[in-house]
């Protein structure tokens, strides 16, 4: 059986990264791979025991100072001789520099890196990702948009990289009448024009804007945001100040974000940068039409006009407008829009699809390195 070690840096926090990455672990291990979840500092809470559930393994390298913890390094090194897994692939930066330089102690036959976001970060982070580039065999990027990015900032090169899509579990994110109706029901919502926002409380979300946009939509528009996150009590305190109270919701950290996706009316997502947000690809194969900022990493996910609308960014009277827009369309126009939404997630981001494009990239690699290397 082969076996693939998943690294990121942590999973008590689940983002967009982390959700995929649980994704192709689930995935895998149903098609008969060895899977092993690695995260470098956090317990792995309730993923832990979805990863057990589903077959997979699961490793925490207890790095209480991130990669300046030489314990965590020992630990990988030990179990990468012990467990010999022939493929390790990282997620996010500290995960693909722990692969990328264990590789030197701890050969294996094959390092992949997947990049998720189009911000390539500070001068140290992209010095970081070019003296290391030698490494690992492959670097994959999750959109056209994170691919263009990184090269343009000399972080790798043509020759090493692919894009590979996020993919997204569509039978399991998919319309669902019943579920709409019993939340709505439950939450008081059944006159509202919902919209649901599904992201951490962090700044690369501009929330403020959005909420500064809710003022000037509709009466009948209300927001629940599904997220925890450093800016919460920030937002709170913005949203009673521009007297949104009644019409905005802070859900906190929702692991099932889908039900609300299935409940609400439309999607929105205020971002001021993006890789592929898995949010706007699960929003889109339940049905949803979008309002989304139009930066890198969304465009791929948002056909405009047909699938959604896109706005300018740290515009809240443009998001406000595009908004109010897609509430005032005709009841039919709209569903017509959320059926393309999904029909777009189904034929590009079908979760199915990109495991079978995962598989054939781990083989391609394996068949050309046989043996474990210590270097790329």
């Amino acid at each position: 059986m082969k076996h693939v070690a998943l690294l990121i840096p942590r999973l008590d926090r689940i983002g967009g990264a982390e959700r995929q990455m649980m994704l192709l672990a689930k995935g895998l291990a149903r098609r008969g791979w060895r899977v092993s979840g690695v995260a470098l500092s956090s317990l792995g809470a309730e993923a832990a025991d979805e990863l057990h559930a589903a077959g997979a393994e699961f490793l925490s390298l207890e790095m209480r100072k991130g990669l300046a913890d030489p314990r965590g390094w020992l630990r990988f090194h030990r179990w990468v001789q012990r467990q010999k897994p022939q493929v390790v692939h990282a997620h996010l930066p500290h995960a693909a520099w722990l692969a990328r330089w264990s590789r030197l102690a701890a050969p294996v036959r094959v390092v992949i890196d997947t990049l998720h976001s189009s911000s390539t970060g500070s001068m140290g982070r992209r010095l970081a990702y070019r003296c290391s580039n030698w490494l690992p065999d492959r670097v994959t990027a999750v959109s056209e948009a994170v691919a263009e990015a990184h090269l343009a900032a000399r972080m790798t090169t043509q020759s090493k990289l692919a894009v590979l899509p996020n993919g997204v579990d569509v039978e399991a994110c998919r319309p669902d009448a019943d579920v709409r109706a019993a939340l709505r029901r439950e939450m008081g919502l059944e006159k509202a024009f919902l919209w649901i926002a599904v992201g951490r409380l962090e700044a690369v979300k501009d929330y403020p804007t959005l909420l500064w946009a809710m003022v000037e939509t509709p009466e009948t528009a209300c927001l629940a945001i599904a997220g925890a996150g450093p800016l919460e009590s920030e937002l709170r305190g913005l949203a009673k100040a521009l007297g949104l109270e009644g019409r905005v919701r802070f859900l906190g950290f929702e692991p099932e974000a889908r039900r609300w996706m299935q409940a609400a009316d439309g999607f929105v997502l205020s971002s001021l940068w993006e890789g592929l947000p898995m949010a706007l690809l699960e929003a889109a194969a339940c049905g949803l039409p979008a309002v989304a900022t139009d930066v890198a990493g969304t465009r791929a996910a948002v056909i405009e006009g047909r699938t959604g609308l896109l706005t300018a960014a740290e515009d809240a009277k443009a998001l406000a407008e595009a908004l109010t827009r897609l509430m005032r369309m005709p009841a039919g126009e709209r569903a017509a829009m959320g059926q393309q939404a999904r029909r777009l997630a189904m034929e590009r981001y079908s979760l199915e699809a990109v495991l079978d494009r995962w598989e054939a990239l781990y083989e391609e690699l394996l068949e050309r390195h046989a043996k474990p290397r210590r270097q790329g």
